[in-house]
Order: structure tokens, then C-alpha cells, then sequence
């Protein structure tokens, strides 16, 4: 699996964290509370995958003083942009440079932002989530940071609707808003949230979704402290 976002967002790597408050609601607010998610759990170890920038890793350090974090991503420059944010805490992280399908591992805590939506099928998600599973240690949290669509049509296109709204509230025309969409729908894959909840569990979490707006979503997965009889 290769991702560029150079390519798929048709913008330069300096722009895009500018430019993803403008493509995505509540985005600030949305890694904020993923941030203060895993630092509840109090990790050691952390692997935030498709880690683009470093933004959610950032938010990690911030609010964990302790936890290492490795960031995984396939994009090199992205991960060159991730460096540079995150230099005051180079002895905290670490940086790989592949596809975060394929075993991976051990740690405390797993967590994406923006990144499993390129997974294509529901199916490939379901044994991403549960290679995640595998990873965690007992007792171990997985936190993902994303985009969920219904799948009735008319529940859709209303979402679809609401979320334009916000692309032309950051000063983006509708018309090139809907434009967006559609070229974004060559690498992006976004399943409802029901779906996710439900490959979570079958992957053994106890799974949640402790927070929404349209669409923006996050989900979190526990792993059983003991193994399942």
C-alpha cells in the first residue's frame, strides 16, 4: 500500500496542517480528546499509525511526560514533517518509515488520526484491528481518530451535506467543496460507524465511541485485562 498526500490532498505538505482544520470539523478538538484518552492509560508505549505530522503524536507528549512513542507511516514526507515538530522530544519518539498493515509491536497503546480511512474493505479493517489487538498488551487501548458515514443514501447525503458546510464556513466555494469529495473518494473509505463498532468487537475490544461530529469521529477499543475463556 503507497499514500502520498501531496497527491491526494493536492497540496503542499507545509500547508496541510492549516488546511485540515479547514477540511475537517472539530479537528483540534477531536485530537485533543484522544490525546487526553490514552494519557488516562497512562502508557509507556505508544504507536500512533499513518502518523503523517505528528500532530496527534504531539498531543500525546504533551499530555503523557513519560510515554515513547513510534510513529508509522508510509509517506517519507510526512514523517520529515513529524521530525521537525517533534525535535523537542526526539528522545521520546521514534520514526518508520513503512505500511502500518503487517504485524506489529508490542506496546500499551495503539492510535490513528486520518490514517485507516485508506484501508478499502471492511475486511482488510477487520484484520487491521485485529493485528491492533494482537499488539496490546492485556488490558491495552486502541484510540482511532477518523471520519465514519452512514450507510443509508439519504442519512449519507445528509452528513455529506452538513460537512460541506463547514468547508464553505472556512472559505472553500461549495462547488470545489463537493469537488473535494469526490477526488478524495479515489483513496478514502469511510464506513459507518456501526461497522467499525462491530469489527472492533469481533477483534475481542470492548468498543465505544466516546465522541462525534459529523463526521468526525473517534472510537476506542479496550483489550480483556485476562484472556477470553
Amino acid at each position: 500500500m503507497s499514500h502520498s498526500v501531496r497527491h491526494h490532498l493536492r497540496l503542499e505538505l507545509d500547508d496541510y496542517d492549516r488546511s485540515i482544520r479547514c477540511f475537517l470539523p472539530a479537528y483540534e478538538e477531536m485530537l485533543s480528546l484522544a490525546a487526553g484518552i490514552i494519557a488516562e492509560a497512562n502508557p509507556e508505549s505508544v504507536l500512533d499509525l499513518g502518523a503523517g505530522t505528528g500532530a496527534l503524536t504531539l498531543a500525546v507528549l504533551e499530555r503523557c511526560e513519560s510515554c515513547q512513542v513510534e510513529l508509522i507511516d508510509i509517506d517519507p514526507e510526512m514523517l520529515d514533517q513529524a521530525r521537525e515538530r517533534l525535535a523537542p522530544y526526539a528522545s521520546r519518539v521514534r520514526f518508520t518509515e513503512r505500511a502500518f498493515q503487517g504485524p506489529l509491536p508490542e506496546c500499551d497503546v495503539v492510535t490513528a488520526s486520518l490514517a485507516l480511512h485508506h484501508v478499502p474493505t471492511m475486511s482488510e479493517k477487520r484484520a487491521l484491528y485485529d493485528t491492533v489487538h494482537d499488539a496490546l498488551r492485556p488490558g491495552g487501548l486502541f484510540v482511532n481518530a477518523d471520519v465514519t458515514m452512514p450507510a443509508d443514501p439519504s442519512e449519507r447525503q445528509a452528513e455529506y451535506e452538513t460537512w460541506a458546510a463547514h468547508l464553505v464556513s472556512s472559505g472553500i466555494e461549495e462547488e470545489r467543496a463537493w469537488e473535494h469529495f469526490r477526488e478524495w473518494e479515489e483513496e478514502d473509505f469511510y464506513f459507518p460507524l456501526e461497522d467499525e463498532l462491530t469489527a472492533l468487537a469481533a477483534a475481542g475490544f470492548a468498543a465505544d465511541c466516546p465522541w462525534r461530529v459529523i463526521p468526525s469521529t473517534l472510537t476506542r477499543g479496550v483489550k480483556s485485562v485476562a484472556p477470553a475463556p
